[in-house]
């Protein structure tokens, strides 16, 4: 599905310009584990290089939401009820999901994942009570960011595709998931692309003002 903002047309589902539609990338994979996107609505504007919505689209049971605090969403607290739930957080008390098989009940697990900067990210636990609530997940990885077009707060930070790919591929080794390996491999495709298209711009930013010029002169 395409939407207009101005004179640009963009795509609802990956919010980027039609130029840049990174759609044809996912590779929507289906998995037993329920994974809910929290996103920051400062991140939720960052269109251009947010990787929050490729992970929402690349994963049909997924569910993302906008907000800072989460205390009273009905839906939230409904998946919390009927799942083990973790939230991806590398504090001292968190799962190693690398050493740990971290399935403890017969409930359908659930992995929530913060989209969103470090400062953000303490605020939304702060005024989340529900969140608060939640047991921690982390992972141990070798594994260091392509993210080349943004600087990491730190060397071993990953961005949210990039984390949720180790998290399946984890997942998937405790046998909790069965996932294709090419589906895996294929999993940080719009990220590349992404990438890619940005450098392009940075690269060539007059090439790129000529082509929209004249899109929107044919408009």
């Amino acid at each position: 599905m395409k939407t207009y903002y101005g004179d640009r047309e963009k795509c609802y589902k990956c919010y980027r310009p039609k130029s840049s539609c990174m759609c044809g990338h996912f590779e929507h994979i289906n998995t037993q584990t329920k994974f809910v996107i929290l996103m920051h609505p400062k991140e939720f504007k960052k269109v251009k290089n947010n990787t929050g919505h490729f992970t929402y689209q690349s994963l049909t049971n997924s569910e993302l939401f906008i907000g800072i605090d989460f205390t009273c969403n009905a839906r939230i607290n409904e998946i919390i009820a009927t799942h083990e739930s973790y939230i991806l957080f590398p504090s001292e008390d968190a799962v190693n999901l690398t050493s740990t098989n971290p399935k403890k009940s017969e409930k359908p697990l659930a992995v929530f994942l913060i989209d969103s900067t470090w400062s953000c990210t303490k605020k939304m636990f702060t005024q989340s009570k529900n969140l608060q609530k939640l047991k921690h997940m982390s992972f141990t990885t070798a594994k260091t960011s392509q993210y080349e077009i943004k600087v990491q707060p730190e060397e071993n930070y990953l961005s949210t595709i990039e984390s949720t790919l180790v998290v399946l591929e984890l997942l998937d080794r405790w046998k909790i998931e069965q996932i294709k390996q090419e589906q895996l491999a294929g999993f940080l495709k719009p990220f590349h692309a992404m990438i890619a298209y940005q450098k392009e711009l940075i690269q060539n930013p007059r090439s790129h003002a000529v082509r929209f010029k004249r899109r929107v002169n044919q408009a």
